[in-house]
């Protein structure tokens, strides 16, 4: 394979670089073309464009293959933790015990919030979207810790801002909860693993005692593991670009929430529940809606099936169906949404149209069904969305800054008017 491609244009040709990644990913290097010949390129959305070179995360979206740090995704969502794979993608290696029991102790130490958080809480209405609040929550953090403004910090000091963002985003989430249904909020309990935690600061109430279903917490687990990170999307790609500023760590988090919230972008499992509501609304006929997605000149499309990346299968799916599964079998819903989901599957697992143009239920949809067997309402499913993506975006900011990459700056073709000149108020 030659290491140049070459480009010709009005009679030149240019000489550009081919780099090879460690899988075999072949890009050619224009970072020179716009020097070199006053070209630039046009690529909306980014689409074929690589932004910059990472060790963090593989997608082979043709083969159905998603690797952590060169580990498969299906191995780590059987064997790990969340907290381990987070170590894993943060620093490039699986921690040993001592290095796990560490990591796991700083982030319980750090989980306690400041008070007066509680005051920016208090000021959002009810009706505030949860993503709103995480995201202000976050951003909030600049002000408590302020020397997390310098991008000359020592690599201690960003470890300690890694580590208060991921010990206190579960009680951010939470809270943002508790705010919207008016409860009064809980603190961390210490004695809790992180997802346990997580899951009693959103359900327990004063009057009662809560206990953490295991079942629940493991299948959590493993939707945190699924959503840890997926290559350069669009939230990641934001805070990397945010990050290229020397903007903080939790202003770069901040803005991967906002970039999260889109309804593009984070919005998939609640488009899922959504579309089981329409369907449970016009009657609970999943063949009337099959068809109706069978059909090219209908406008409905069936939420949650295949997927923009992954043009084979969902490797996601493939572990979290079980999950699903084990959930509902445990705690035993009775709700007709769950129902027209479980038909909905059955039908694409087998209907000839489906498996041919492989539409198979992917991770949106089984982790929609977990989140509202749960208990957990749609405006909060890109909140769950937003805590598994931390750890990645934790370490996409890492890699950035520790690659000293230069600024985020795309160039554009410009398409407006000419020269002009003013014309006076009077005469307009």
């Amino acid at each position: 394979m030659s290491d140049h491609a070459k480009l010709s244009y009005a009679g030149k040709d240019y000489d550009l670089p081919v780099i090879e990644g460690s899988e075999k990913e072949v890009a050619v290097d224009i970072s020179k073309l716009r020097a070199n010949s006053g070209l630039i390129t046009i690529d909306p959305g980014f689409k074929n464009t690589g932004s910059t070179k990472s060790a963090i995360t593989f997608l082979n979206g043709e083969e159905g293959i998603l690797r952590y740090r060169g580990y498969s995704i299906e191995e780590l969502a059987e064997k790990s933790s969340f907290l381990e794979v987070s170590y894993l993608l943060i620093y490039g290696e699986l921690p040993t015990k001592a290095q796990l029991e560490h990591f796991q102790n700083e982030i319980t130490t750090h989980t306690l919030v400041h008070e007066d958080i509680k005051k920016i809480l208090d000021g959002f209405p009810s009706n505030a979207h949860p993503m709103g609040v995480l995201s202000s929550l976050v951003c909030s953090l600049t002000a408590f810790y302020p020397e997390s403004l310098d991008p000359n910090r020592s690599s201690k000091e960003v470890d300690l801002s890694i580590i208060r963002i991921l010990s206190k985003m579960p009680t951010f989430a939470a809270w943002a909860f508790k705010n919207q249904i008016g409860h009064p909020v809980n603190y961390p309990d210490n004695e809790l693993d992180y997802q346990s935690n997580f899951l009693k600061m959103m359900f327990a109430l004063p009057a009662e005692k809560y206990k953490v279903n295991p079942v629940v917490a493991k299948a959590l687990n493993t939707l945190l593991i699924l959503h840890a990170d997926h290559e350069q999307n669009c939230s990641t790609s934001t805070v990397r670009v945010v990050g290229s500023s020397q903007a903080s760590l939790y202003a770069s988090i901040s803005a991967g929430i906002n970039a999260l919230w889109g309804p593009l972008h984070g919005g998939a499992n609640q488009a899922v529940l959504e579309m089981l509501e329409q369907i449970e609304k016009a009657g609970g006929d999943t063949a009337k809606f099959i068809a109706k997605a069978k059909d090219k000149n209908d406008p409905f499309r069936l939420m949650g099936f295949g997927h923009r990346v992954y043009k084979n299968f969902d490797p996601r799916a493939k572990i979290i169906k079980k999950a699903a599964d084990d959930v509902l079998g445990q705690l035993g819903v009775d709700d007709p949404l769950l129902t027209i989901a479980k038909e909905l599957e059955q039908i694409a697992l087998k209907d000839e149209y489906f498996v041919e143009k492989k539409l198979y239920p992917n991770v949106d949809f089984y982790s929609g069904i977990i989140y509202r067997a749960m208990g957990i309402p749609t405006e909060m499913f890109t909140v769950m969305f937003a805590l598994g993506r931390l750890p990645g975006w934790i370490a996409q900011w890492k890699e950035m800054r520790e690659n000293n990459e230069p600024i985020g700056r795309p160039r554009q073709v410009y398409t407006g008017e000419n020269l002009r000149s003013y014309v006076d108020l009077n005469k307009r």
